[in-house]
């Protein structure tokens, strides 16, 4: 249970650095403010983007982590 867990905190961290970085490039290309756009990108990737990619991440990171694989006899605690 725990090597699922820390499993699902590394696939969470990497998918809040993607998250990340496609908030800040979806923000940077299609928003049209002009005053602090560097600004609303890098709060939007940080808080709104990078958090949803990590939550998806760490739950992928956990269900797949888990999963029995071909030729595995015995079921993985």
């Amino acid at each position: 249970m725990l090597k699922r867990i820390m499993v699902g905190c590394l696939v969470g961290l990497i998918g809040y650095l993607l998250g990340l970085g496609a908030g800040i490039w979806l923000v940077s290309t299609l928003s049209t403010n002009t005053h602090d756009r560097s600004v609303e990108a890098a709060m939007t990737g940080a808080f709104v983007v990078g958090p949803l990619f990590a939550l998806i991440g760490f739950g992928l990171g956990i269900a797949y982590s888990g999963h029995k694989r071909e030729g595995d006899s015995e079921p993985r605690p």
